[in-house]
């Protein structure tokens, strides 16, 4: 009886979250589709185009290659998290909400929304250099997928070196894909490119930074004993599942409006083949086979085995915002306030308030204690995004007044924490209102007056003053 009301609370959990998920996804989608109604009607809409011709348009209206007696300053990349987007997706829907019109040189790439962290730092590499992105000979023979993917005929920011460095606004798991990128600049991890450095990263904003994984993989379907296996019942199945169709029709104006970003795996039915579908579906080959998508990485264990290989450089800058939606009452913690989180993530505030590492299995690291996991943004844990803590902490400053910070030091992680949940600040900037503009505001302030190197570049042709 008791096995039995187990089973039934966890087909009850499985049937709420994966309603949560579909209401999100649909509030997504649905936005999309009425901004681009919008512009139909109102007589600005355009075909959607290829996504290198997106990329282009974007390297030319955001003034990269244009030629100037100054230096124009560096420019600042915003990386999307998981289930993002860039510029050129969804219509005219802004993963960031619109935060990239507050300057005239930002950049928004298209990454794989569910591909794993290292395959996205990649795509971001190349995404800003120019050229057909490659995932790495060893990597891609490891995970079984092909090694090169699309091909950039002209980089977004083709300058990009240590004298031309860039500044990166990463939100969520966004966050840990610089830091990534990073330390393969700085390993010259990219083939052709033996002068790559980890100085071409001059600051990175951590925005609900995923720099230490997530209980809410636990609660979707990761397995806590290992954290790269999946339940065999659970939400995370319902999407391995979702995904293998979606990419197996491969429907191109679907793909073109919304990509998940696995097509250097082959799934369609034009590579695949209807055995090949049946392959991907019993789990014996794809991403989710190999275990070479985003959610291992997020689980505690998973960040603990890139956080163990990544360091924080001394010439780059760091600040992160983490994120909180809970309170303490009465010695227990608890959703902070029922209006104030956006009703499909109140659940998983809830959740995660409540989460407790099963007793049964060895905790993620020495010392681990549930309490410290409690306070959450209903997608993040709060101490995962202050700043790199496992397996090894890096060094820190607590900050209440972003203005009382100055002048910033390099090579330490300056974090604040805000009341907010994990979607306040992108896709409808309204929630946030005011909040939205002064913390994007405060960001690309800090980029702008805040964060320099103390040796200038050379002086270069383009560049001479007369």
């Amino acid at each position: 009886m008791g096995m039995l009301s187990i089973g039934f609370l966890n087909l009850a959990e499985l049937l709420l979250s994966s309603t949560v998920h579909l209401l999100f996804g649909f509030y997504v989608f649905s936005s999309a589709v009425a901004s681009d109604l919008s512009k139909c009607f109102s007589g600005g809409f355009r075909p959607l185009s290829h996504q290198n011709e997106v990329v282009k348009e974007e390297y030319s209206k955001g003034g990269m290659a244009t030629m100037d007696v100054s230096p124009p300053p560096p420019p600042i990349v915003l990386v999307h998290g998981i289930f993002g987007f860039g510029k050129g997706r969804l219509g005219g829907l802004s993963y960031f909400a619109g935060a990239e019109k507050k300057d005239d040189r930002v950049l928004v790439p298209d990454l794989g929304s569910l591909t794993s962290i290292h395959d996205r730092a990649r795509e971001l590499f190349y995404y800003l250099k120019g050229g057909m992105v490659d995932y790495g000979e060893e990597h891609s023979r490891i995970y079984g997928h092909s090694r090169f993917g699309k091909d950039y005929e002209q980089g977004n920011y083709p300058d990009w070196d240590e004298h031309h460095p860039v500044h990166f606004v990463g939100h969520s798991a966004g966050a840990q894909v610089v830091r990534v990128l990073q330390q393969m600049l700085a390993d010259k991890a990219f083939e052709g490119y033996g002068n790559t450095s980890e100085d071409w990263v001059l600051s990175l904003t951590a925005l609900s930074g995923a720099l230490n994984g997530t209980t809410r993989t636990y609660f979707d379907g990761m397995q806590p004993e290992d954290g790269r296996s999946m339940k065999t019942i659970s939400l995370l199945q319902l999407l391995r599942l979702g995904v293998i169709l979606y990419d197996w029709v491969d429907i191109t104006f679907l793909k073109n409006y919304y990509n998940l970003g696995f097509d250097h795996f082959e799934m369609a039915w034009k590579k695949a083949g209807l055995l090949g579908l049946i392959d991907l579906l019993l789990g014996n080959s794809g991403p989710f086979a190999s275990g070479d998508w985003i959610l291992p990485d997020l689980t505690i264990q998973g960040a603990m085995i890139s956080n163990a290989s990544l360091q924080t450089f001394p010439n780059t800058y760091y600040f992160s915002y983490a994120t909180r939606r809970t309170r303490k009452f009465m010695g227990i913690t608890v959703p902070s306030s029922l209006f104030g989180i956006h009703p499909l993530l109140f659940v998983r505030v809830l959740q995660m308030c409540q989460w407790r590492h099963p007793k049964d299995a060895p905790p993620p690291y020495k010392g681990y204690r549930d309490e410290d996991w409690e306070d959450n943004d209903g997608a993040l844990n709060t101490i995962s995004m202050t700043h790199p803590r496992l397996p090894v902490e890096h060094l820190s400053q607590f900050v209440i007044d972003d203005s009382k910070c100055h002048p910033l030091q390099p090579g330490i992680w300056y974090y604040k924490v805000i009341e907010a949940d994990h979607i306040f600040f992108i896709i409808n900037r309204e929630r946030a209102g005011v909040q939205f503009d002064l913390l994007y505001d405060s960001i690309f302030e800090r980029c702008r007056k805040h964060v320099f190197r103390m040796t200038p570049p050379p002086i270069v042709p383009n560049h001479s003053n007369h």
